[in-house]
């Protein structure tokens, strides 16, 4: 049986990649590093729902507890068009890390799972990663399952958040501006000052 460490952004994204890896007999343990996710309230929340999510289905699961707020900055500042790339990135890199170093065969992560994420750039990362380390990547096109994760999120009562997780795709979800004129290019628009 082959022991695979899944990374999860979240427990309603976790749904139906645990599913489809259970029915095939893998050994999973679902690992939580999500350094991203911000402000620190939304931080625990999702956090708060891994954790009830693992025990209802009764999942060893790793959660970095850390609110990780000044690490994900300072890796995002001055790169925020590519801000995505480089979140993917971190949080697959820790996954692949950590598997490596603690007796997993293999790793993959949720974010595939995903209709909003670069899904072949996340692919491609998992792989670049799979070969510098030396350690198996699992890869599925859980989108397949999108409907379904919905359906089934929902019916287990699972925290379902309204935006990404970082603060910059917040902004994106909630700030009506950025609507009208399209994605901020990173300048700040001067002409939202209020008097």
């Amino acid at each position: 049986m082959t022991k695979l460490l899944l990374h999860v952004c979240c427990a309603p994204c976790a749904v139906y990649p645990t599913d489809f890896l259970l029915i095939r007999n893998y050994d999973i343990t679902l690992f939580f590093y999500n350094p991203n996710i911000h402000p620190f309230r939304e931080f625990q929340k999702r956090k708060e729902s891994v954790e009830i999510f693992a025990e209802n289905h009764n999942l060893p699961v790793l959660i970095d507890v850390q609110y990780r707020l000044t690490e994900f900055i300072r890796s995002v500042v001055f790169r925020e068009k590519s801000r995505c790339s480089v979140c993917q990135q971190m949080r697959i890199k820790e996954t692949a890390l950590f598997a490596k170093n603690n007796g997993f065969d293999a790793f993959s992560t949720s974010l595939l799972y995903s209709k909003y994420q670069n899904h072949e750039e996340i692919r491609q990362q998992c792989l670049d990663l799979s070969k510098s380390l030396g350690i198996q990547f699992f890869y599925h096109d859980f989108r397949e399952g999108w409907k379904i994760g919905i359906e089934s999120s929902i019916a287990q009562g699972l925290y379902r958040q309204s935006y990404c997780g970082c603060i910059y795709s917040e902004q994106d979800r909630y700030d009506k501006s950025l609507r009208k004129k399209g994605k901020d290019n990173g300048e700040h628009d001067r002409s939202g000052y209020q008097q």
